[in-house]
């Protein structure tokens, strides 16, 4: 849409921009525009500052409360500093100066639409981002879920009433695997934030000099590697929520520059004297007890209490047991649409199966269990001797042993004893990395024995 009184330079730039393929629409004055935008809804509006009845920031102002998103040009023949500022604090995309080169004015209009359809998959992505983050996507109907869900809700219905405050820091405790990263993701995505960056780190996963980096950004020259600026993860997370997952992991002398960021909410590059403001959520996550870890000096007590303003507790699987046959049918069905194979059915001795385990890595652990299914099992029924084909599932160990060993269950349909040794053996190789003689070990086998039934079953070995 153009808006400008001087009917030659509508006439021009319709004429050029049609030939270009854009739809031109055109007003000549601020309220003939404001009348025709509600049924137009222009992808870009080029606005003289000069008008007859009001300036083109006034004008912008009326359009931006019909759409918010508006992406707004100023053509002005004043060629003032002063109004170009004005213009660009206002919201404008660019401003152009009279005369208008109208090459000048394709190629702007270009950049805008190529911006456009970034900002357009960007937000596809938020969206479903937000989709699959939602509180649904926490799976179960047990009392101890039921429980976690309302705790959830009401740390996001406290959030609403904030304005431009910070909300309060989470921290969420539970074993590993049981879906601290979901909770997370439901309590940011739940939230007044979910529109702003959400923003995860694992301080496992990275040495202390490394982790320092990331969190806090460096300056080029700050330590040997260093050879180009990089803003810190709270600088990316700014106006959003940082996931700090496995904080029990993180070094003594981090946590108190993460202690400063947290209660100045100003962060330091590396190399840098500057303090640079951030207003970033702190979420937190750890599956070991802080409070220990506080008593042995190893975790600040401050900080501990400063990260857990509020506190979320995830039940492990044996927790929450009758929700164990709700995920399987859940994992199942995303795992066969995945691989794109046909969805088997449990049997109820499968799921008493499933149900019987202890379930060390929780959540994570079952989804794993039911992926190996959908990727080796191709009956259309699930029953214990699948399970036991391919996972430990069948150790009894509360079972009276024989030489000190728990034994092994045989179900009541049978069982495939060459599936279940190729997949033992299998495991055992992952677990040593390809290892012939430890795997051996863990088998009670020979380096010889388990040679032969790697090469028997055709698997790799990194002997």
């Amino acid at each position: 849409m153009v808006v400008d009184d001087e009917a030659t330079f509508r006439k021009n730039v319709h004429r050029f921009l049609a030939g270009k393929g854009f739809s031109v629409s055109s007003c000549a004055d601020g309220q003939e525009a404001i009348k025709a935008f509600p049924g137009s809804r222009p992808d870009v509006v080029l606005v003289d500052y000069r008008l007859p009845d009001m300036d083109g920031l006034s004008l912008y102002e009326e359009l931006s409360r019909i759409e918010p998103d508006i992406t707004a040009i100023l053509i002005t023949g004043e060629g003032s500093v002063e109004i170009a500022v004005q213009a660009m604090k206002a919201g404008f995309y660019d401003y152009l100066t009279k005369p208008v080169a109208l090459s000048e004015l394709a190629l702007l209009l270009e950049k805008v639409a190529s911006h456009s359809k970034i900002r357009n998959v960007l937000g596809y992505f938020q969206r479903r981002e937000a989709d699959r983050s939602a509180i649904d996507q926490i799976v179960g109907n047990s009392s101890a879920i039921r429980e976690l869900k309302q705790r959830i809700n009401q740390f996001i219905s406290s959030e609403s009433g904030l304005q431009n405050a910070t909300p309060a820091s989470v921290l969420i405790t539970g074993e590993t695997g049981t879906g601290k990263e979901l909770v997370a993701r439901a309590l940011h995505f739940g939230g007044n934030r979910k529109e702003q960056p959400f923003i995860e780190v694992n301080c496992a996963a990275l040495p202390e000099n490394l982790l320092e980096s990331e969190l806090f950004g460096h300056e080029r020259g700050a330590f040997t590697d260093a050879k180009s600026r990089k803003p810190g993860l709270f600088e990316a997370a700014d106006g959003g929520t940082l996931f700090i997952d496995e904080i029990g992991e993180l070094d003594i002398n981090l946590q108190a520059k993460l202690l400063k960021a947290l209660e100045q909410k100003t962060v330091r590059r590396l190399g840098s004297n500057q303090e640079r403001k951030v207003d970033v959520r702190i979420l937190a996550a750890t599956n070991q007890d802080l409070q220990e870890r506080v008593a042995a000096g190893q975790f600040r007590a401050d900080l501990y209490f400063r990260l857990k303003v509020l506190e979320i507790h995830i039940p492990s699987l044996m927790e929450r047991t009758d929700d164990i046959p709700l995920l399987a049918r859940h994992f199942m069905a995303e795992r066969c649409l995945h691989y794109r194979r046909q969805k088997p059915e449990f049997t109820e001795s499968a799921l008493t199966a499933l149900k019987s385990y202890h379930w060390p890595g929780n959540v994570r652990e079952l989804r794993n269990i039911i992926e190996q299914l959908v990727i080796l099992h191709a009956d259309p029924e699930i029953t214990p001797a699948s399970l036991f084909s391919i996972t430990y599932l069948g150790t009894d160990a509360s079972a009276e042993a024989l030489n000190g060993k728990p034994t092994l269950q045989l179900p009541s349909e049978g069982i495939d004893l060459e599936l279940l040794e190729i997949s033992l053996v299998r495991q055992a190789l992952e677990r040593c990395e390809g290892n012939i003689t430890g795997a051996g070990k863990l088998l009670n086998l020979s380096r010889d024995t388990m040679r032969y039934r790697v090469e028997k079953y055709g698997l790799k070995d990194n002997s």
